[in-house]
């Protein structure tokens, strides 16, 4: 019976479950409507944090920051001083705000995944539902996140140096004879850029959440004590682990968008 059971508990178990969209209700605009997944709620709450935190830690204007204040600045201060400045030089200070908020946003949202809002929820309500899960697991905000870095790219380029001579950057003084496939593969280059920042972000936070589900799923399947000891053994190893990636990520996904900047704004780059 037992065998079966765990059959049918493991055959049902899904790793994905935790990091897949769920509609959790609509709302009606006119004639649409509009749905309401678990991730956009997370969006909403990191928005609604970062708009309560950054203006409280900002507030004091102490010579030797304390607290919050202290480690949001040491933060912003390494961003634009050993992240923005040696590869944007004097035009630092234009984009230093997207900068720090590409990374506040996706450090923000990467810890509120950390919480397990859904389990909270269900102790609180005794029902089940599909509140939380990692916003940064869907490739549809990530790809959002990367496409808003390949505009401001292109288009601080153009600002920058103007539309002809910003084209003029995809065909390197080569040969003619090879000047169309150049210039194709800094076109095709422009565009995997982003495609490539988008899948960074998505598939390392899903492998992470995955894998706690996963070592979770064993100890709901098995119900064995040694199982159970190492599979929480475990659990709490890469939580810890998924902590370090969750910093880890935003500050990649900032160091390259930077980057990607860098060069479009920079001749030399």
């Amino acid at each position: 019976m037992d065998f079966f059971f765990n059959n049918f508990v493991l055959s049902e178990f899904n790793p994905l479950n935790p990091v897949v969209t769920h509609k959790l209700f609509e709302f009606t605009v006119g004639n649409y409507n509009i749905p309401v997944s678990n991730h956009m709620i997370m969006i909403a709450a990191a928005f609604v944090l970062l708009l309560v935190l950054i203006p409280i830690s900002a507030r004091s204007k102490r010579l030797a920051p304390k607290g919050l204040q202290n480690m949001i600045e040491a933060v912003c201060v390494y961003l634009r001083e050993e992240v923005a400045r040696p590869a944007l030089h004097e035009h630092t200070d234009r984009f230093i705000g997207f900068i720090w908020t590409l990374f506040f946003f996706i450090l923000t949202l990467n810890l509120l995944a950390m919480i397990p809002t859904e389990a909270i929820i269900h102790l609180i309500t005794k029902k089940p539902n599909h509140f939380g899960g990692p916003a940064t697991a869907n490739i549809w905000i990530t790809g959002g996140l990367a496409v808003v870095t390949f505009f401001i790219t292109h288009i601080a380029g153009i600002k920058q140096q103007g539309i002809v001579h910003y084209i003029k950057n995809f065909t390197p003084p080569v040969p003619k004879a090879i000047w169309p496939f150049i210039f194709a593969l800094e076109l095709v280059t422009a565009f995997v850029r982003p495609f490539a920042l988008a899948m960074r972000l998505f598939a390392n936070m899903v492998a992470g959440h995955t894998l706690i589900a996963t070592l979770l799923g064993l100890i709901i399947v098995f119900k064995n004590i040694a199982v159970g000891g190492v599979a929480v053994g475990a659990i709490v190893g890469i939580s810890f682990l998924e902590l370090l990636v969750a910093f880890l990520q935003a500050y990649i996904f900032t160091l390259l968008s930077t980057l990607f900047i860098s060069f479009s704004i920079i001749p030399e780059h």
